[in-house]
């Protein structure tokens, strides 16, 4: 048998800002530092998403604003 090892050091962790989808039966969710949108809408089902709380590892976003990017460009 094989028994997955446990990390040598545990991931900091800290109380982080998310956008999770209003439908109940859906598991779609966000960081707000990660979304393009001030109201973003769930990528899995297409309903709005409310803002939430959630204890998640620290990640580091280089990308401060990530809502002041153009979110694509208009090919013409």
């Amino acid at each position: 048998m094989y028994f997955r090892r446990k990390s040598l050091e545990d991931l900091p962790q800290e109380n982080t800002t998310i956008w999770a989808c209003k439908k109940e039966d859906c598991k779609g969710w966000i960081r707000d530092n990660f979304a393009f949108e001030y109201v973003p809408t769930c990528h899995l089902c297409h309903s709005p998403m409310i803002s939430s709380v959630k204890m998640l590892p620290l990640l580091a976003n280089s990308n401060i604003d990530m809502k002041s990017l153009n979110k694509g460009r208009q090919i013409s």
